[in-house]
């Protein structure tokens, strides 16, 4: 791993738990740094030290069409211009809970917490 890296994860060691937010990702029992992303594309991260890796987790599933699909930016930056957190039901919850339990077998109601 570059000194960035390490520069990084050395200051989250200051200000977060293990320096990191996942005990998952703590590298403690692997040793080593772990890499800090500064972004994704598609299918690769990059490191803060320029490094270019395939991203085989891929948030675990949540971005399954790889970092920064066009569009899921583009939608995303729409429905934030709609505002961000309201506190109150919206369409937009009502449609995604009815879109689960139309396709879901046994779901009949959800709660999106």
């Amino acid at each position: 791993m570059g000194d960035a890296n390490h520069e990084m994860f050395e200051r989250a060691q200051r200000v977060i738990p293990g320096g990191v937010n996942s005990p998952v990702r703590a590298f403690r029992s692997v040793g080593g740094t772990p890499y800090v992303v500064a972004h994704g594309d598609g299918a690769y991260v990059v490191d803060v030290a320029g490094n270019r890796y395939v991203d085989w987790v891929q948030s675990y599933g949540a971005t399954i069409l790889g970092h920064a699909h066009e569009q899921v930016v583009l939608n995303v930056a729409s429905a934030a211009r709609a505002g961000t957190s309201f506190g109150a039901p919206t369409p937009g919850e009502v449609l995604l809970a009815e879109m689960v339990c139309n396709r879901v077998p046994g779901v009949e109601m959800m709660r999106l917490v």
